[in-house]
């Protein structure tokens, strides 16, 4: 029989995939200007006609590849950690209410999250690595001049890999885990809240019903969207810097490579850029984090009753 803790990863991956494949622009417009110099700020508008124009939509779906394996293993892995932490906590509880208090959401969530970011970043490495780099080679159809022209190839995900380890080394793959493991907390912050506004509304549901004898009502669809919706604004919000900061470290440039830690990081771009220089591309990121974490929540639901479903149904059988 399967594990309801792999049954919660597999559906986790699946509709990570979903809500990443539909926002995704959102996302590759989001780490293009979070790894701009200082001086290139511009709308989302404006950032994504200027990637249309060199480069057709499907620049808008640079590094698409490398970002669905990521989110699925991302996912798969957070969400197992997540629900087999959670049962061992339930387990050991002596109230059989079946809920966590704040403190076991956030013990559950660290878990998880930590876990999640060593294995995942490597992946997250070559990701961003397609969305803001391309090789520049020289076009051997043209004479040997001193202003010779050059021509861009983008990387495929094999390529970039082996891009990264000729030029950067095996190591290169775990830049930005300082900041990923601090960003523990955006999980952390979004589970915390995720599980207590779900307690929460079940609560008042329950109160409401205490009269009868019909059990209170399961989180409809429109509830799991809102809250994850809600819980996901409220992280990002919060940790925002330090996924700029994680960008650039990613990235590989000069900049990126000059920080020797998360807060090297947010002290050098401060000076560099101010303090809207931390915040750079949070428009585009606030809206894809939302939309991606209620579409998640969600499809990630929806998935995970088919899923028990049908696995009975089988089990019937």
């Amino acid at each position: 029989m399967v594990s309801d803790s792999a049954i919660h990863a597999c559906a986790g991956a699946a509709g990570g995939c979903v809500s990443m494949a539909i926002t995704y622009p959102l996302v590759n417009l989001s780490t293009r200007s979070q790894v701009a110099a200082k001086g290139n700020g511009q709308s989302t508008r404006s950032a994504a006609l200027k990637v249309i124009k060199e480069d057709g939509i499907v620049g808008l779906y640079d590094g698409l590849t490398s970002s669905l394996l990521g989110i699925a293993i991302t996912n798969g892995i957070y969400y197992a950690c997540f629900e087999e932490t959670r049962s061992v906590l339930l387990r050991n509880k002596k109230s059989s209410r079946g809920t966590l208090t704040t403190l076991e959401s956030i013990l559950t969530s660290a878990v998880a999250g930590a876990a999640t970011s060593i294995f995942s970043n490597p992946i997250w490495v070559v990701n961003t690595r397609q969305t803001v780099r391309s090789t520049v080679q020289s076009d051997p159809s043209l004479p040997t001049t001193a202003n010779k022209t050059v021509v861009e190839k983008k990387l495929g995900v094999l390529q970039t890999i082996l891009h990264i380890l000729r030029t950067d080394g095996f190591w290169a793959f775990f830049h930005g885990l300082g900041p990923a493991l601090v960003l523990v907390s955006n999980p952390i912050l979004q589970f915390t809240l995720f599980e207590q506004l779900k307690n929460m509304i079940l609560a008042r549901r329950s109160i409401r019903l205490s009269k009868g004898s019909a059990a209170a009502p399961p989180l409809t669809d429109l509830d799991f969207f809102l809250l994850g919706a809600v819980s996901k604004l409220f992280a990002t919000g919060i940790t925002y810097p330090y996924l700029t900061v994680k960008a650039r470290m990613q990235a590989g440039g000069a900049e990126g490579k000059s920080y020797t830690s998360a807060v090297d990081g947010l002290r050098k771009i401060v000076k560099q850029d101010g303090v809207a220089g931390l915040y750079r591309g949070i428009g585009p990121k606030i809206t894809q984090s939302v939309a991606t974490a209620a579409l998640l929540f969600l499809a990630k639901e929806k998935i995970y009753v088919a899923t028990k479903k049908a696995l009975s149904t089988v089990a019937k059988v």
